[in-house]
């Protein structure tokens, strides 16, 4: 977005890789948690392994707040499990994902998923980022009534046949 954000709440991402049961990838890869704040562990830090399972701190990221976008937040927080979307872009090299962003947007988390690329998934919103998020919704959402917009009338002869003009004859 162009417009500047007037609250962003810092998280932290934690990603799960799993050895994948097909012969052409080692690795499956999924976002799985966001943690409120931003930790001190650098990104890429191995957090667990456990078999073929192995957990990663991504990175910090700040989810951006717009005046604009509270019709969606409250949405997301009244859907009963209100996430947070996680938009990874592959490296090809290590470490294995960027962190492209964390948002509270429906919509926005849609968007990233138009880049045949991204690897989106939505995660449980922290208690603490749910509480901000529910705040902001509260002290900036302002209600817009729908407004249907009426159609301009058809012009009839829009597709008519037309008479070619007469040929001047004066020449």
């Amino acid at each position: 977005m162009s417009a500047v954000p007037l609250a962003q709440i810092p998280v932290g991402v934690v990603v799960e890789r799993r050895k994948a049961a097909s012969p052409w990838i080692d690795f499956t890869w999924r976002p799985v948690t966001a943690l409120p704040g931003s930790p001190v562990a650098a990104p890429w830090t191995q957090l667990s392994a456990q078999g073929d399972l192995a957990t990663f701190y991504a990175g910090a990221a700040d989810v951006a707040l717009y005046r604009t976008d509270t019709a969606q937040y409250r949405d997301n927080l009244a859907s009963g499990s209100p996430a947070l979307w996680v938009a990874l872009r592959p490296t090809g090299i290590e470490p294995p994902f960027d962190l492209v962003a964390v948002t509270a947007d429906p919509a926005e988390g849609e968007a990233f998923t138009q880049n045949g690329d991204h690897l989106v998934e939505a995660v449980p919103m922290p208690e603490s980022v749910r509480a901000l998020v529910e705040t902001f919704v509260a002290e900036h959402h302002v209600e817009q009534p729908f407004v249907k917009r009426k159609r301009d009338r058809a012009d009839p002869e829009a597709l008519a046949r037309r008479e070619p003009p007469p040929k001047d004859r004066s020449r």
